[in-house]
């Protein structure tokens, strides 16, 4: 199969369409992925609203705020797996067909980047596994959400206590509430704190960035 010329604009206005087309795709589902942010966000907030203005309530309403925001990370993950997929095809295009595009390098067009964006519009495949993606999404925003719910969880037990906290065995008995027992609560609080550290660090390790945060030695060239 011959490699298409840059001057062959039947194959260039093709591919500048197809990337279009991608690239509003991927628009599509990022708009996605900030909405289920943003129910986390205004979620937590009332609840930490209500549980702050009423001292009757108990601090098992964050038990509640804590399940609602893992199911909305679920959403999200599974969201940004369909979002890395098509965003995987635009960048493809970017460096494969732009870039030779913009240096006219008629050699950056070879390779066999054409056939693997065939491939995959023929049979569509994710690029990161569902823990990943819960992973990225994590370390990207709701790391700090789950960090807002814990602390004011651990203020909410020292504010509205009982009696006075001034030891640890103190607290644990705290998180005792009617019948739901303190190892319970103690077990949530920190499997959360652990499953979090987990995550962030595993998609530190093992997985690359959507977006680096240096350019090397160039990056100077960008500043204004």
């Amino acid at each position: 199969m011959p490699v298409p010329s840059l001057q062959d604009s039947c194959y260039v206005n093709a591919m500048i369409h197809f990337y279009r087309g991608e690239l509003g795709r991927i628009m599509i589902w990022r708009q996605r992925l900030d909405v289920t942010t943003t129910w986390a966000i205004t979620s937590t907030t009332s609840i930490i609203t209500v549980a702050f203005s009423f001292p009757n309530v108990p601090h098992i309403v964050f038990f509640f705020n804590l399940a609602f925001v893992w199911m909305l990370l679920w959403i999200e993950a599974r969201r940004y797996r369909f979002y890395d997929a098509f965003r995987g095809r635009v960048r493809m295009l970017e460096s494969h067909f732009l870039v030779p595009m913009i240096s006219q390098s008629q050699q950056l067009l070879d390779g066999e980047w054409r056939r693997l964006v065939c491939e995959d519009l023929i049979l569509p495949s994710f690029k990161i596994t569902a823990i990943e993606a819960v992973a990225r999404r994590l370390k990207r925003n709701y790391v700090f959400i789950f960090a807002i719910i814990l602390v004011a969880w651990t203020l909410k037990v020292f504010i509205h206590a009982r009696s006075p906290i001034d030891s640890v065995e103190h607290f644990y008995n705290a998180l005792a509430v009617h019948a739901l027992p303190a190892w319970i609560a103690c077990v949530v609080y920190i499997g959360t704190i652990l499953t979090v550290g987990f995550l962030v660090v595993y998609v530190s390790r093992r997985s690359s960035e959507e977006i680096n945060e240096f350019s090397g030695g160039n990056a100077s060239l960008w500043r204004i």
